[in-house]
C-alpha cells in the first residue's frame, strides 16, 4: 500500500493535467449549453425546437473520435491537446458575437469537433504511460474532473451570467478556459514510451500505411468488438440518467426535496463508483471488476421500473445507478490498456468513444419511442436495465490481463503484426515514464 500511493504522490503531474485537462474542455460544453440557452432564447426569440436540434451536431465528435485518438498515438497527448485549449477560448470569445441562431450552430459545431482533443482518450494516455500499479485510482481520479468542474464551476457561472448577462459569462469563460488550459499543457510531462536508448521510428509511424494496418489489428481484435458491444450495451441509459432523472422519479411519486435528495444520491454515487471502481481495479480481475460495477447501473435501473415506489427503496436503486455510471469512464479506460497496450492505446479509445456517443443517441431515440408509445418511463427502463446487464455480462469474455508483448487483445501476432504489436509499459515509481519491452503487471 505504501508504494502504491507513493506512486501517486510521485506521479501527480499526469493525473492532475488529466483532470484539469478534461475538466475544462468538451465536457463543459453541456453545462455551459444549460446556463446560457435560456438567456440566448429571450433575447434573440429563438424557437425552443430549433435550438435544441442544435445539439444534433454534436453528433459530428463521433466521426472525430477515431481522428483524434490516432492522431494522439501518433503525436503525442501535448500536441493534440494543445488544439483543444486553443480552441476552447477561442469559441468561448466568439459567442459574444452571436446574434443569428445559425452563428451559433455554426460555433458549436466547431466546438464538439475540435474539443475532442481534450477528452479522455487524449489526457489518459499519459496517465497509463506512467502509472502502473496505481493506474485504476489515477483513471478513477481524472475521471471525477468533469463532475467537480460542474459542480464547482457551474453555479458560480449561472449567478455571474444572472447579474452580468451571457456575453459578459462567456467572456470570463474564455479567460478561465484558457487559464486551466495552459496549465495543463504545462503539467504534462514528456511523453517517452520506449525503453531508454531505443530511437522511435515517427516517419514511418505517421504513414497513412501504418494507420490502416493498425486499424486493421484492432478490427480483427475479438477483444476490441466485446468491449465495443459492451460500452453500446451499458451506455444506453445516458439520456436518462443525465437530462431525465428528475421526471422519472417524478413518475414514482418522488418531488420536492426527496427528488433534490436522490439526484445528489446519484451524484455521489457517480463519484464513489469511480473511485471504488479504480481502486478495485488495482487489485482484482480486471473484467470481473468490470462486470459487478456496470450490473450495478442496470439492476439499479430495473428497481425504479419496478412497482416499489417507498423512497428508502428509490433512494438505493438511484445510488446503485450513479455508482455504476460513474464507473464506467475509468473501467473502459483501464480495459483499453490492458488488452491492447500503449501503442495504439489512444487509437482504440478513440474509437470506443465514438461507440458511446453512437449510444447515448439510440438510448435517446428509444426513450423517446417508449414515451410516445406508452407515455411512461418504466417500459423504457425495464429494456434498458436489461441490456445493460447483458452488456455487462460480455466483458467477462476478454481475455486476462495479457502478459505477451507480442498480443493485441490477448491473441498472438506473428511476422509484422508482431512488430506493430502494442508495447507493454510498466510505470516507474521512482518518477520516470514508462518504459517498454515488459510484460504488463496483472490486476
Amino acid at each position: 500500500m505504501a508504494g502504491y500511493v507513493e506512486e501517486l504522490r510521485v506521479q501527480w503531474r499526469p493525473v492532475t493535467a488529466a483532470l484539469i485537462g478534461t475538466a475544462t474542455g468538451l465536457s463543459l460544453v453541456a453545462y455551459v449549453v444549460a446556463i446560457m440557452g435560456p438567456h440566448l432564447i429571450a433575447e434573440f426569440g429563438w424557437n425552443r425546437a430549433d435550438f435544441a436540434l442544435v445539439g444534433a451536431l454534436g453528433l459530428s465528435s463521433v466521426l472525430v473520435f477515431p481522428v483524434v485518438g490516432r492522431l494522439t498515438d501518433t503525436y503525442g497527448v501535448r500536441r493534440t491537446a494543445l488544439v483543444g485549449v486553443v480552441a476552447t477560448p477561442l469559441t468561448c470569445l466568439a459567442y459574444t458575437l452571436v446574434d443569428d441562431i445559425r452563428v451559433y450552430a455554426a460555433i458549436f459545431a466547431l466546438q464538439c469537433i475540435s474539443l475532442v482533443t481534450t477528452t479522455a482518450p487524449v489526457y489518459c494516455r499519459v496517465i497509463v504511460q506512467y502509472i502502473n500499479h496505481a493506474r485504476g485510482l489515477a483513471l478513477a481520479i481524472a475521471a471525477c474532473g468533469p463532475a467537480l468542474a460542474a459542480a464547482v464551476a457551474g453555479p458560480l457561472l449561472n449567478n455571474f451570467v444572472t447579474d452580468h448577462g451571457w456575453r459578459a459569462g462567456y467572456v470570463v469563460l474564455a479567460v478561465a478556459t484558457a487559464i486551466s488550459g495552459a496549465v495543463a499543457i504545462l503539467l504534462l510531462p514528456s511523453e517517452r514510451a520506449r525503453a531508454a536508448g531505443e530511437s522511435p521510428p515517427p516517419a514511418a509511424e505517421r504513414k497513412p500505411a501504418a494507420a490502416r494496418k493498425d486499424f486493421a489489428l484492432i478490427f480483427r481484435s475479438r477483444p476490441f468488438w466485446i468491449l465495443c458491444v459492451g460500452v453500446l450495451l451499458c451506455t444506453l441509459p445516458q439520456a436518462v440518467l443525465l437530462n431525465q432523472l428528475n421526471l422519472v422519479l417524478g413518475e414514482n411519486g418522488v418531488t420536492g426535496k426527496d427528488a433534490s435528495m436522490m439526484i445528489s444520491g446519484y451524484a455521489v454515487g457517480t463519484v464513489l463508483g469511480r473511485i471504488l471502481s479504480g481502486l478495485a481495479l488495482d487489485r482484482f480481475h480486471a473484467p470481473l471488476v468490470a462486470t459487478v460495477v456496470l450490473a450495478l447501473s442496470g439492476s439499479g435501473l430495473l428497481l425504479i421500473a419496478s412497482s416499489v415506489d417507498a423512497p428508502a427503496f428509490l433512494l438505493m436503486a438511484v445510488l446503485m445507478v450513479g455508482l455504476g455510471y460513474g464507473a464506467e469512464s475509468d473501467v473502459i479506460a483501464y480495459l483499453i490498456i490492458r488488452n491492447f497496450g500503449l501503442r495504439i492505446y489512444s487509437s482504440v479509445y478513440g474509437l470506443v468513444s465514438a461507440t458511446v456517443a453512437i449510444s447515448a443517441t439510440l438510448g435517446a431515440i428509444m426513450l423517446s419511442v417508449a414515451l410516445n408509445m406508452t407515455g411512461a418511463f418504466a417500459p423504457f427502463l425495464t429494456s434498458v436495465g436489461g441490456l445493460v446487464l447483458l452488456g455487462s455480462l460480455l466483458f467477462l469474455f476478454l481475455p486476462g490481463n495479457p502478459e505477451d508483448a507480442g498480443a493485441v487483445g490477448g491473441e498472438a501476432l506473428e511476422g509484422e503484426d508482431a512488430m506493430a504489436a502494442p508495447e507493454r509499459a510498466i510505470g516507474d515509481p521512482a518518477g520516470g515514464p514508462a518504459t517498454a519491452g515488459s510484460g504488463l503487471r496483472t490486476a
